[in-house]
């Protein structure tokens, strides 16, 4: 349980398991109650930072047969370093634990799952769309979306925070700047959500049909694009389908594949990051009422160290995957080329030579390099400062509109080892919003 300690709280991790039984790759660990992962990770930080675990059966019907093991890697610092070595630690072999087909790891890995100079082309092209003219766009829509959420809930005096709130922002955003026509977005969420929620058994029942289920609901959304940009390519408009569809460097362009891959990452990296921090964020503003009094008395001057908090606090992407190049050394340990180097984001945002107090949900927190948008290097996320600036602007019509909003129960979360999900958070509120005397 939370305990208050002056004018921050924080909650004891439990550590249940000794260093043989903890078992990364196995599903019941990911079953267990977050106090325990949390301890089990501390465990690993504490008597082996970098440990070797076996891989979890892949699911069925994907035709690949069992890994190898991968190697975890706990602690912030040695994270950071391999993040910033991407001629060793490479992403092109695959960003998720299991080995995917190429094909699928192109298809919903886009710049993720790619190196240089692929990778650089890809993101220079990309890079391109994102004009001060087009994230000045963003920033105005994530401000009237805010507004249009709030509007919809507030006579009601309750809501699910996941399905009105958080789901609704990041998403609505994606489509505003590519383009995508309002008769597409409800198509857009549930595809979306079906991707990153497939392994959970309230999203796909059968587990035969979860890699059916993930590649047709790939495949829609990137079609969906695909025909935007040959559209944008006949008729440009002002959006980014259109700037990605004509954007030039050195004389390459992207082909219509290139373009329905990255409306996927966006859909799945751009949306995910967002709406489980933003739902994680409220919850432990709940939880941890203090600091969600020091932060409404002066929302503006702290918004900038409580936004990058509840990124912290959050993680929403549990891990992701390098494979070494090359023989090579990780704090004394042997890696031989080949093998997997999983980054547990996880455990560096809670690392006690990192951070201090890391159990502790502090809205003023100064030194937080968090690593919740990836490590340095080429892969850090491309849509970072867009992320802030959707929490932000949410949570500031939030405070304005429904001070005194409050989660209900426990949150629902989501069963995976890739993503911190919460699938359902029901809150209550003042009906109407706060009176004007």
């Amino acid at each position: 349980m939370p305990k208050p300690e002056g004018n921050r709280v924080s909650f004891e991790p439990k550590e249940v398991m000794a260093i043989d039984e903890i078992d990364l790759g196995g599903a019941d660990f990911w079953l267990r109650p977050i106090e325990e992962r949390e301890g089990a990770f501390r465990t690993l930080r504490r008597e082996r930072p970098v440990s070797f675990h076996q891989e979890m059966a892949p699911p069925p019907g994907l035709g690949i047969e069992r890994g190898p093991g991968f190697w975890a890697l706990t602690r912030h610092a040695d994270i950071l370093e391999v993040s910033r070595q991407p001629e060793v630690f490479c992403s092109g072999q695959g960003s998720n634990i299991v080995d995917l087909p190429p094909m699928f790891l192109e298809f919903f890995g886009s710049m993720i799952n790619m190196d240089d100079p692929k990778h650089a082309r890809l993101r220079r092209i990309v890079a391109r769309g994102f004009t001060p003219r087009m994230v000045a766009r963003a920033e105005e829509a994530v401000e009237r979306c805010a507004v249009s959420i709030v509007d919809r809930i507030v006579d009601r005096g309750e809501c699910d925070f996941v399905a009105d709130v958080a789901n609704v922002l990041p998403l609505a955003i994606i489509c505003d700047m590519m383009g995508i026509p309002q008769s597409e977005r409800e198509m857009v969420i549930e595809k979306s959500n079906v991707i990153l929620g497939a392994g959970d058994p309230d999203i796909v029942k059968n587990p035969e049909e979860r890699v059916p289920a993930i590649l047709a609901a790939g495949a829609q959304l990137s079609e969906l694009v695909k025909d935007l940009g040959r559209a944008r390519r006949e008729a440009p408009t002002d959006d980014l389908t259109s700037a990605l569809a004509n954007a030039e460097v050195d004389g390459e362009k992207l082909d219509d594949q290139e373009i329905g891959s990255f409306f996927v990452l966006l859909c799945v990296a751009g949306n995910e990051t967002t709406r489980n921090a933003m739902s994680h964020g409220m919850h432990a503003l709940c939880e941890y009422p203090e600091q969600r009094a020091i932060w409404q008395a002066d929302f503006e001057g702290v918004a900038p160290t409580a936004v990058d908090e509840v990124i912290r606090w959050a993680t929403p992407v549990i891990h992701f995957r390098r494979t070494a190049t090359r023989d090579t050394e990780i704090r004394g340990q042997k890696i031989r080329e080949g093998e997997k180097v999983v980054l547990w984001y996880t455990s560096a945002n809670r690392d006690e030579e990192a951070f201090v107090d890391p159990y502790t949900f502090d809205v003023l927190r100064r030194d937080n390099e968090h690593v919740a948008f990836g490590g340095p290097g080429p892969h850090f996320c491309l849509g970072a400062h867009l992320a802030r600036r959707e929490l932000t602007l949410m949570f500031r019509e939030l405070f304005a509109r429904v001070p005194d909003i409050e989660v209900v129960g426990w949150p629902h979360r989501l069963v995976s080892n890739f993503i911190h999900g919460i699938k359902r958070m029901d809150c209550r509120f003042t009906p109407g919003g706060p009176t004007v005397s």
